[in-house]
């Protein structure tokens, strides 16, 4: 990410998992958001990088709320703080549900008959 970001322009590294740009409204500030499962998605088209879900810039003074869609800013209406904490909340239980499982699924795995092998195995050679 470069430490000067230009208007109008969406930055994103791979590496760190992250996207960043300029809000949309044109106050200056610098809107950073991570990406993953649980977070933002960049979808990249022909038509440009499309970044869901929306953008809502509630602890800035602009409070803007957009979505970046192909390359494009289509601006969402205002949202009363009620809406914007229910959002958080339904974010908080999907973040929740998915490392749930993440757990369940790596628990299933542990049992498998083939790792439970593989862990029989591997203690029996570190025993000696």
């Amino acid at each position: 990410m470069p430490k000067v970001l230009e208007p109008g322009v969406l930055y994103a590294s791979e590496e760190f998992a992250a996207a960043a740009h300029l809000c949309a409204c044109g106050c200056g500030v610098k809107i950073r958001t991570p990406l993953g499962p649980t977070e933002w998605q960049l979808d990249e088209t022909g038509a440009g990088l499309s970044l869901s879900p929306s953008v809502g810039n509630w602890q800035q003074p602009c409070r803007s709320h957009y979505w970046i869609w192909q390359g494009e800013v289509e601006w969402c209406g205002d949202m009363t703080e009620a809406q914007i904490q229910a959002g958080r909340r339904l974010e908080h239980l999907c973040r929740r549900a998915y490392f749930a499982k993440r757990e369940k699924e790596r628990f299933a795995e542990s049992r498998s008959p083939s790792r439970r092998i593989w862990n029989f195995v591997k203690n029996l050679v570190g025993r000696r």
